[in-house]
């Protein structure tokens, strides 16, 4: 059988980093590489957290960066390339060149497993790789499957095998609800989801056996495994798990996480940075951006720079408009208010460094 690769992309955030140490501690037996996208316009926060992760798991992260035969950071290459033109949540090149790009080339053709850090708290996929020799895993969700593996196995065209296989695999005394689970087609009544989570909810290292048995038959990187460390794997970790993990290990939350208190008009509120990527990233909210320009005003007059030939960062305003006294003023109201009203939804543990909200984001950055 060919051999597999099992790769570890640390991109600079909490999720990524909390998983390098999770994977390390408790599958010691996988061989990993671990890397990173420099996209040479991060924060020296997160390029501290990398140089903290490599004492601690005492490894070597690769630094993979585009355009390395050029005499520029590799955002300012390809901005050029692109006349200017800034990256925007409907034009993510500066994902695919930085980040997927360097990614796919250090790779190249080998069979691998990528790691990948959405946790069990979160509703989204991940970035999953359109090249068929990368396979990948979440470790941190009850469902450590990729969607797309999910939807290969469960649909109606692969019924017969998957019945097949199932036979073989023991569901303990949930094996006549597993058989008739399995045994039902997918229809408007029965989705995919719904089947999944019946499934899971049996047995979830059961359902893991089945669908290693299932990859056996496909062309999966995994095929080409005769075991799976994480096979076994029933845990489920969340955001304050996270946090655990990076500061019992003495790794450390980033310093950009760290909630920093601001007054205005008379009311307290607190401002951080929610997730990791480049210092002028457009999917930062408006109080990032304050957070930015009263925090790091050098970096703020960076990304300012950046603005010109009517290309920002935002869709309707500049950065120079944002950091009008009035305007400055108005989204830190804006904030209080609606922070105010989360307040009691708020989780108690770490509360001082937790980010009020993740939200939109691009997860081949921020994981």
């Amino acid at each position: 059988m060919s051999k597999v690769r099992h790769v570890l992309g640390i991109s600079g955030g909490k999720d990524s980093a909390a998983l390098a140490i999770y994977m390390k501690t408790k599958y010691p037996s996988l061989d990993i590489e671990f890397y990173s996208c420099d996209t040479g316009k991060e924060l020296d926060e997160t390029y501290q957290l990398i140089k903290n992760l490599e004492v601690y798991l005492g490894i070597k992260i690769e630094m993979l960066q585009a355009a390395q035969n050029s005499s520029e950071d590799p955002f300012d290459h390809f901005l050029k390339m692109y006349g200017g033109y800034l990256p925007s949540s409907n034009s993510r090149w500066c994902t695919k060149k930085l980040k997927l790009d360097p990614f796919e080339k250090y790779v190249g053709t080998d069979l691998v497993i990528s790691y990948v850090g959405i946790r069990g708290d979160e509703e989204r996929e991940g970035y999953i790789s359109t090249k068929k020799n990368i396979q990948s895993i979440f470790p941190f969700r009850k469902n450590i499957w990729s969607e797309d593996v999910i939807a290969k196995m469960l649909s109606n065209q692969n019924f017969d095998r998957l019945q097949s296989i199932a036979n073989n695999i023991d569901f303990g005394r949930y094996q006549d609800k597993a058989s008739q689970i399995i045994s039902k087609k997918l229809d408007t009544s029965f989705t995919q989801n719904q089947k999944l989570n019946l499934l899971l909810d049996t047995d979830v290292k059961a359902f893991n056996h089945l669908v290693f048995k299932f990859l056996k038959t496909t062309e999966y990187p995994l095929a080409n495994e005769e075991s799976f460390a994480l096979l076994n794997n029933e845990d489920v970790l969340i955001r304050d798990d996270i946090f655990r993990i990076l500061e019992e290990s003495g790794v450390g939350v980033p310093a950009y996480y760290k909630k920093i208190d601001f007054d205005i008009n008379g009311k307290k509120g607190q401002y951080s940075r929610s997730r990791s990527g480049c210092f002028f990233c457009f999917f930062q909210q408006k109080i990032e951006w304050i957070w930015l320009y009263e925090q790091h005003p050098d970096l703020y007059k960076k990304a300012m720079e950046y603005e010109k030939d009517g290309y920002t960062w935002g869709q309707h305003e500049s950065l120079e408009e944002l950091i009008q006294p009035k305007r400055m003023a108005a989204i830190k109201e804006e904030y209080v208010k609606r922070m105010e009203k989360k307040s009691q939804n708020k989780s108690s543990y770490l509360v001082d460094i937790l980010s009020d909200a993740e939200g939109e984001g691009c997860a081949a950055c921020f994981i």
